[in-house]
């Protein structure tokens, strides 16, 4: 089950969420309640959760600065935003924050909540996957966190939705920098370039399912973000030196 904290001030939105979530049958466990973003930040500290389902209009701290805050201190737990239509502009903002998803208050029903949530836990799956990778593979190079905030902000990204189609132009959109400018910037702060570094973080991840699953080659290009079965063979060869067969084969590397 996957921990999941409500912070909404308003509690008939609260109970009816509640309700929502134990009629959907879904993988998710709400583990607490906070009336306010302040609090609601308290209780990520100390829980921990998985999943945050939030307000954005609250008092205190609302919901897009809750995410902004959270984010800046580490925690990766994934945010659902609850919104009115007047407020979808900071509902837009929370998507380029990290934030997975937003529900309008307004039409929160059993199937929009599945669809959602669904989404959710498959973000939670995947990151799961990457820590085993970091884990299964200790000679991984940490580029670690540079000395420059936005750099840092594109790395956290790529780590986490690394499967995705990441471009320059959309990462000058995430921290609001010219792409030129992020280009030249990104390969001095890490040494490689930003193409290289996604590269190699699909790479690791398919190192790890080929290791540990069985899953076919064509379904492991499509899980780590590559376009064909082809373009994955490439690529491998040219960062491990032998194709994802050959790789597979290799006795260290068996299931």
């Amino acid at each position: 089950m996957w921990r999941t904290l409500i912070v909404d001030d308003e509690q008939p939105a609260v109970k009816s969420i509640r309700k929502l979530f134990l009629k959907a049958g879904i993988p998710f466990e709400i583990i607490g309640e906070a009336e306010n973003g302040e609090v609601g930040l308290q209780m990520i500290r100390e829980l921990q959760p998985d999943v945050v389902v939030t307000d954005i209009n609250m008092p205190v701290i609302d919901g897009v600065k809750l995410l902004q805050i959270a984010r800046e201190e580490g925690f990766d737990c994934r945010f659902v935003m609850l919104t009115a239509l007047s407020e979808f502009e900071y509902a837009r903002q929370a998507l380029v924050f990290g934030a997975s998803d937003y529900i309008l208050k307004l039409s929160l029903d059993l199937q929009g909540l599945k669809q959602t949530m669904g989404k959710v836990q498959a973000e939670l799956e995947r990151m799961v996957k990457m820590k085993k990778a970091d884990k299964w593979f200790p000679e991984k190079q940490q580029t670690g966190p540079t000395d420059h905030v936005e750099m840092n902000k594109i790395i956290a990204y790529i780590e986490e939705h690394y499967a995705e189609d990441i471009s320059l132009k959309s990462m000058s959109e995430l921290i609001r920098m010219d792409a030129s400018y992020i280009s030249d910037l990104f390969k001095k702060k890490t040494g490689k370039t930003l193409t290289n570094y996604i590269q190699e973080r699909r790479i690791q991840a398919g190192k790890m399912l080929l290791a540990e699953t069985k899953l076919t080659i064509s379904e492991i290009g499509q899980q780590v973000g590559f376009e064909n079965d082809n373009y994955f063979i490439k690529i491998f060869k040219k960062w491990c030196g032998v194709t994802p067969n050959e790789f597979r084969k290799e006795p260290k590397n068996v299931l």
